[in-house]
């Protein structure tokens, strides 16, 4: 709908015919495509206690799958796996469906609020004791091997504040030192505690750890503390099978060229029984955005094939993608541009587009259409990066932007992610910019 006119090399003008103009009034009149209310509920749902963090404790996972599919069924997207939305495979996964609980001295401390394991964390029952250090008690081998000595079978607690104050080749060496006390079979504390002034953000393992590893970073004496007691219920599942969830809008040109949109449905899950990680911005704000783009296009039926595919395991080293380029549904050759929207949530400093200065064309295309429009405050250029479900594509030779706003709230991989703290502070101009950007392609 747009022609774009090449005055110089290197330079590109767009030149808006009446239908996109009207497009562009329809867009920002009435909001077609860019339905608040619609994308407020879906946020909310997919955050709520029901989904279970939409991880893979109480199979949270296809809990968000199915209500994702569902959607794509009700819009009218038809499935892109024969009779199916789902793909499924496998995965290996670290979960804590029950209980989480630790008192260090006289504190009971608060899961995810207080202190967090890594997810390697194996089961672990019990009292034991508490070997204090420092960070820098351990700044020569000898020291180490005294220090693994003396802690016995006791937890090692690790005063890691400051840290950032280091010089980087002593925290090289030191950091070192503290991994192998985390991870090695040849020792035989039982685990270790880090007290650290940073946020506490978790993440998914595919793998479990010979001992448990804990971060806490509430204020408290830590030299009064000598002994402790822990429960982790942890559950690894090798062979756990999780599903893509994909569907198409045929386009009206007949066209085999496809425009392919994503967004990852998964995150972290349950930190045990109680807590859940919601993944408000990440990425259940993307999921809203990619089901507004869908409720469009069933309206306004676009010129190339649309596809939309929600992924699960991003957050598990993008097993999700990967699995999709290996085993896909659809031609890769034939896909004229995919866009992955991942933490889509505020935008009051406007979006930043991985891989801008790849497709640089694509890129000034977007960045005119936005100061054409005054839409979004600023759109930021970005190089290659391997940081969500675009990357496994990428490598695979089919051109694609990732784009995540900025600005707002900064929770990442905390459980302050959540629907209520949300602000979508531009997903109305947001929604409107792209939908203008792909009818472009």
């Amino acid at each position: 709908m747009l022609k774009r006119i090449h005055k110089a090399p290197g330079k590109m003008k767009i030149m808006k015919t009446p239908a996109i103009i009207f497009l562009a009034f329809l867009l920002q009149l009435h909001g077609f495509g860019q339905d608040m209310k619609y994308a407020r509920e879906v946020v909310g749902i997919l955050t709520s206690p029901e989904f279970k963090g939409r991880g893979y404790s109480h199979k949270g996972d296809r809990i968000a799958a199915g209500y994702i599919s569902d959607e794509f069924e009700r819009l009218g997207l038809l499935p892109l796996n024969g009779n199916s939305y789902m793909q499924k495979f496998p995965i290996s996964v670290n979960t804590f469906p029950r209980d989480v609980y630790l008192r260090l001295g006289n504190y009971e401390l608060l899961p995810a609020v207080d202190f967090l394991f890594e997810s390697s964390c194996p089961s672990v029952w019990g009292k034991f004791g508490v070997y204090r250090i420092s960070r820098t008690d351990i700044t020569t081998h000898g020291e180490l091997l005294t220090i693994i000595e003396n802690a016995g079978t006791s937890f090692i607690l690790i005063d890691s504040r400051g840290k950032e104050d280091e010089d980087p080749k002593l925290t090289a060496m030191i950091d070192e030192s503290i991994n192998y006390l985390k991870y090695s079979n040849q020792i035989g504390i039982k685990g270790v505690i880090i007290y650290t002034d940073e946020k506490l953000m978790w993440e998914i393992s595919s793998f479990q750890n010979i001992r448990p590893v804990l971060k806490i970073n509430k204020e408290l004496d830590i030299y009064s503390i000598t002994d402790m007691e822990i429960k982790v219920d942890a559950v690894f599942h090798e062979n756990y099978k999780t599903q893509n969830v994909a569907g198409y809008i045929e386009g009206t040109s007949g066209s085999d060229s496809t425009i392919v949109i994503t967004a990852h449905y998964d995150h972290l899950g349950m930190f045990g029984k109680y807590t859940y990680f919601a993944g408000a911005n990440d990425n259940a704000s993307g999921v809203a955005l990619m089901l507004n783009l869908a409720q469009h296009y069933i309206e306004f039926r676009p010129e190339y094939t649309t596809i939309f595919i929600s992924f699960s395991a991003e957050e598990l080293e993008l097993k999700g993608s990967r699995f999709f380029t290996r085993n896909p549904l659809t031609d890769l050759s034939k896909i004229k541009f995919l866009i992955n929207f991942d933490l889509a949530g505020t935008g009051s400093e406007g979006i930043r587009v991985v891989n801008g200065s790849v497709f640089i064309d694509k890129f000034n295309l977007l960045t005119e259409l936005n100061r054409q429009n005054n839409l979004l405050p600023k759109v930021d250029i970005r190089g290659p990066a391997c940081n969500s479900d675009h990357c496994p594509f990428y490598e695979k030779g089919v051109p694609c932007f990732y784009i995540y706003t900025q600005g707002g709230i900064q929770a990442y991989h905390e459980i302050i992610d959540m629907y209520q703290t949300l602000p979508l502070t531009e997903f109305f101009d947001y929604c409107t910019l792209m939908i203008m950007f792909l009818d472009s392609l």
